[in-house]
């Protein structure tokens, strides 16, 4: 490492503590020497904490997306029968939730939409897509070849984002070490192997939501929805959708341009929550526990809610409902059935090395939950 080279890196964090915007090929430049380790660990983190810090721009966010795609992403092949979708939030947000996005997703999936997940362990919540999902059997640590047949094969898999097996190169070592909410939340959330073109995503507030939106449809994205819930008592914000109060929402899709609109959990049929009824636990166990009781149809009825409103939002983009309140009753129906608790698993079988021994533990989980 020259002198100059560290020099220079250590000039553009001094203009993001300025205030200073970067372009798209300055971002990318440096996030590669993140990526690459070409910078000492102080120089990195410098660098991610005064740009977030800043608050980044579209530019900012697509050059540090183009940089994990190109230097840190294994490119997934996935066939399957009409669009592949993808749900997930940012983290970040201040009001920490049961599971909602995982649970959508599949009863999203037991309603006949692909979904290509992306996710991590907890890094700024206490229970992540991958913790909640390992927990019940499902392989978090496989390869991706074994998560493109799993989606072929059951409409769902989920790529860890901080496996090397996905992210070969650098997510994994950084996400490790930091437990601050950075850019990579946003753009590494984009880095899906699988690159589905439909999408339900959660942010952290609304001044992100228009900002995450046009970073989407910049990096190829042909429709989605991009979320910032709100409770209606604290004011604070989720990145989902929400049953606790308003929800910040802006769509686009390949025939019409950016649609901007607030959404009331009563507009689709569901009632008004108090926050206290879906707050995290703070324990994976009894984080387990909801999680398999609501898609077993046995759950409280606010997580129930909070489900098919996120799982409904996905059927919406993905076609298989005319409004999000059609949405919500189709999901509604599919838990009641069973046919939520069954998809799932459906996938434990299907993404894991050793099939058996995934069953095995979603079958114990199954247990302890009283099932």
């Amino acid at each position: 490492m020259t002198n100059d080279k560290l020099k220079a890196f250590g000039d553009t964090i001094q203009r993001l503590i300025n205030g200073e915007n970067l372009s798209r090929d300055e971002a990318y430049a440096c996030f590669m020497q993140v990526l690459r380790n070409e910078q000492p660990d102080l120089q990195q983190g410098a660098f991610l904490a005064a740009l977030t810090s800043k608050g980044e721009t579209a530019p900012e966010i697509a050059g540090a997306w183009q940089a994990i795609q190109e230097a840190d992403t294994v490119t997934a092949t996935v066939s399957v029968s009409g669009p592949l979708v993808e749900n997930s939030g940012t983290g970040m947000d201040r009001l920490k939730t049961f599971n909602a996005s995982s649970a959508a997703a599949i009863v999203a999936a037991a309603c006949g939409v692909n979904l290509a997940r992306h996710g991590a362990r907890a890094l700024t919540s206490f229970c992540g897509t991958v913790d909640i999902l390992e927990s019940v059997g499902i392989d978090v640590e496989c390869d991706v070849s074994l998560v493109e047949q799993s989606i072929a094969s059951t409409g769902l898999g989920l790529f860890n984002g901080m496996s090397p097996k996905v992210h070969p190169a650098a997510l994994g070592r950084i996400l490790s070490q930091i437990r601050f909410g950075s850019t990579l939340n946003i753009s590494a959330s984009l880095a899906n192997p699988a690159r589905p073109k439909l999408a339900v995503r959660g942010v952290y507030a609304p001044d992100r939501i228009a900002l995450v939106a046009e970073v989407m449809r910049e990096t190829g994205y042909e429709a989605a929805m991009v979320v910032c819930g709100q409770d209606a008592i604290s004011g604070w914000f989720m990145d989902e959708l929400s049953v606790c109060g308003e929800t910040h929402i802006i769509e686009f899709n390949d025939k019409s341009g950016m649609l901007t609109r607030i959404l009331m959990p009563e507009e689709t049929g569901i009632a008004l929550y108090p926050f206290s009824e879906i707050a995290a636990t703070g324990s994976l166990a009894l984080e387990r526990r909801r999680f398999l009781r609501t898609l077993s149809g046995q759950g409280h009825e606010a997580c129930t809610d909070f489900t098919c409103l996120n799982a409904g939002a996905v059927l919406y983009v993905a076609g298989k409902a005319a409004s999000l309140r059609e949405g919500v009753v189709q999901c509604r129906e599919t838990i009641t059935k069973g046919l939520a608790v069954r998809k799932l698993e459906e996938w434990v079988a299907a993404q894991n090395t050793n099939p058996a021994t995934g069953l095995a533990r979603f079958r114990g989980a199954m247990n302890d939950a009283d099932l």
